[in-house]
């Protein structure tokens, strides 16, 4: 199995940037049979665009860092999701948070985020994005943030259930839900 991480253009990275991880091998699959869905996912020469963003670390691990769909595009800027989620869980009032993008008529997206509190505390939206905004750049700072009292919803396997939460906040945001 070949290993290699790419932008989205499907340049190689310089090594221990995170990109895109494209793996080729006699273990993969062929392709699929729509021509659409076959030359999205596959770059030339057979390498399989896995979705996952990570890099290989100095002895040769790899290292996934986020889901390139947990990327958010504000303004041309790449975002992840994963590193605003980690400034934030750094709150000490916060027991659960998600990190997602919103639609933004200007600059496509722009950062959103829910949190809910550790039993006991009182958190606000305004709280949360002044204090992540001391260690993000301006642009990663969440622009709207939400505050749940309940724990966000779970997947079968425990882990929080963004494409849930993405889409009631997306509509939450756009006026289209109540919350």
């Amino acid at each position: 199995s070949e290993m290699r991480f790419v932008d989205d253009d499907g340049e190689d990275v310089p090594s221990g940037t995170d990109g895109e991880i494209c793996t080729r091998g006699p273990e993969l699959f062929m392709g699929y049979l729509d021509p659409a869905l076959h030359d999205s996912a596959f770059l030339p020469g057979g390498w399989y665009r896995t979705g996952d963003i990570g890099r290989m670390d100095a002895e040769g691990y790899l290292l996934i860092t986020d889901r390139k769909k947990d990327i958010i595009i504000r303004g041309g800027e790449n975002i992840s999701a994963v590193e605003v989620e980690a400034a934030i869980y750094s709150h000490p009032a916060v027991a659960e948070a998600s990190v997602f993008g919103l639609p933004d008529e200007r600059l496509g997206e722009i950062v959103g985020a829910v949190v809910h509190p550790k039993a006991g505390e009182k958190l606000e939206g305004e709280a949360i994005i002044q204090f992540v905004a001391r260690d993000l750049a301006a642009f990663k700072v969440p622009a709207r943030v939400w505050i749940m009292d309940e724990p966000l919803p779970k997947l079968g396997s425990g882990k929080i259930d963004k494409v849930s939460l993405r889409k009631h906040f997306r509509d939450v945001h756009q006026g289209r839900a109540a919350g």
